[in-house]
C-alpha cells in the first residue's frame, strides 16, 4: 500500500510532464500506424504532394486540435468580443497579458504536432516520397540525362535503384530525413530547457510556494466541481418544484454575471497580495467590487498552470 502510495503521489506531483509524455507517445504511434498501414508513396509526379501532406497536415491538424482542447484558449476567448471586454482590451498592459497567454497555449499545443513530424522524419518514409518527387531535385540530379532519370528517382521510395553510382551516392534521402528528425529533437529539448530555466529563475515565488499553490489549485478546482453541483441541484430542484407545483420561487441567491466575469477573467500575481487564484483574489479584496489590475501584478510564465487545463480553478471548458 505504501508503494502505491509513493506512485500516485510521484504521478500527482508530475501530472502535466506524464501528460505531455503520454500525448506524445499517442502521436508518435497514430504516425507509425499512419506509415504501415495507410501511407503509400505512389513513386510517381504525385510524390511532392502526397509526401509533404502525409508529413505536414497532420502536425496541422494536432497543433489545431491542441487549439480547442486547451481550457485556457476558452479562457482566453469567451467573450472577449463583447462591447464590455472589448474596452478592456484597448488597454495595452491587458493586450499584452492576453498575448503571453495566447504564446503560453500555442506552445503547449505545439507538444502533438512537432511529435509526429520528429517520428516522421525518423521513419523517412514521408520525407523520402516527397523529396524523391522534387522537381528542382530532379533536375538537379538527371542534368543531360533525360526523363527517364527523373521517372527513376521518383520511383526510389518503391525501391527503384539508379544505375549510376554517383546518383545512389547523392540520393540518400533516408539519411537526410533522419539527420533532420534528430536536428529537430534535440532544438527542441535544447530550447525546452533553456525556456524552462529562464522562467524557474525569474519565478516571483519559491520552490516550495510553487509546490503548495499547484496543491492549492487542485483542491479548490475539486472543492469547485462539488459545490458548482451541488448548488445547480438545489437550484434546478427550485425552480423545477416551482413549475410542477405552480407555486412562487423562495428566494435564492447566486453569483451575478459580474461574479462569474471576475473569477474568469486571467490570473495575475499580484506581488502586494498572495493571492492564488481568481477565486482568491475576488474573495480577499472585498467580494462584490471590481478587480482591477495594479502597479504589481506579473504575468509569470511559471504560474502558466494557474489558468491551465490540469488545474484550473473553475473547471471552464
Amino acid at each position: 500500500m505504501e508503494k502505491f502510495r509513493v506512485v500516485l503521489d510521484f504521478c500527482l506531483s508530475h501530472q502535466k510532464m506524464l501528460g505531455y509524455s503520454a500525448l506524445s507517445l499517442l502521436t508518435a504511434g497514430s504516425e507509425r500506424l499512419f506509415s504501415v498501414v495507410v501511407f503509400q508513396c505512389p513513386c510517381n509526379s504525385w510524390n511532392m504532394i502526397y509526401g509533404s501532406v502525409f508529413l505536414l497536415v497532420p502536425a496541422l491538424i494536432l497543433f489545431l486540435l491542441g487549439y480547442l482542447l486547451n481550457p485556457r484558449t476558452w479562457r482566453l476567448f469567451t467573450g472577449c468580443c463583447s462591447p464590455e471586454r472589448w474596452c478592456h482590451c484597448t488597454h495595452r498592459r491587458r493586450c499584452w497579458r492576453y498575448v503571453r497567454v495566447l504564446w503560453l497555449v500555442t506552445v503547449s499545443a505545439a507538444v502533438a504536432p512537432l511529435t509526429w513530424i520528429a517520428v516522421a522524419l525518423l521513419s523517412a518514409n514521408f520525407y523520402e516520397c516527397a523529396a524523391s518527387g522534387s522537381s528542382l531535385l530532379q533536375r538537379h540530379l538527371c542534368q543531360d540525362r533525360g526523363t527517364q532519370c527523373c521517372e527513376q528517382v521518383a520511383r526510389i521510395p518503391c525501391g527503384e535503384t539508379l544505375p549510376h553510382e554517383k546518383l545512389n551516392e547523392l540520393v540518400s534521402f533516408r539519411t537526410q530525413s533522419q539527420v533532420l528528425g534528430w536536428i529537430l529533437i534535440a532544438s527542441v529539448m535544447t530550447l525546452l530547457l533553456v525556456v524552462t530555466c529562464i522562467n524557474r529563475c525569474r519565478s516571483p515565488v519559491s520552490y516550495l510556494q510553487l509546490r503548495f499553490w499547484k496543491i492549492y489549485l487542485e483542491k479548490e478546482r475539486e472543492l469547485f466541481e462539488s459545490k458548482a453541483k451541488e448548488h445547480a441541484a438545489k437550484l434546478a430542484e427550485r425552480n423545477l418544484k416551482c413549475f410542477f407545483e405552480s407555486t412562487d420561487p423562495e428566494p435564492f441567491e447566486t453569483p451575478s454575471n459580474k461574479d462569474w466575469e471576475q473569477i474568469s477573467s486571467l490570473f495575475t500575481f499580484n506581488t502586494k497580495g498572495q493571492y492564488y487564484s481568481m477565486i482568491h483574489k475576488y474573495v480577499s479584496a472585498n467580494r462584490g467590487t471590481s478587480i482591477k489590475s495594479t502597479d504589481g501584478d506579473v504575468l509569470s510564465t511559471v504560474l502558466g498552470f494557474v489558468d491551465g487545463a490540469d488545474c484550473s480553478a473553475t473547471g471552464i471548458m
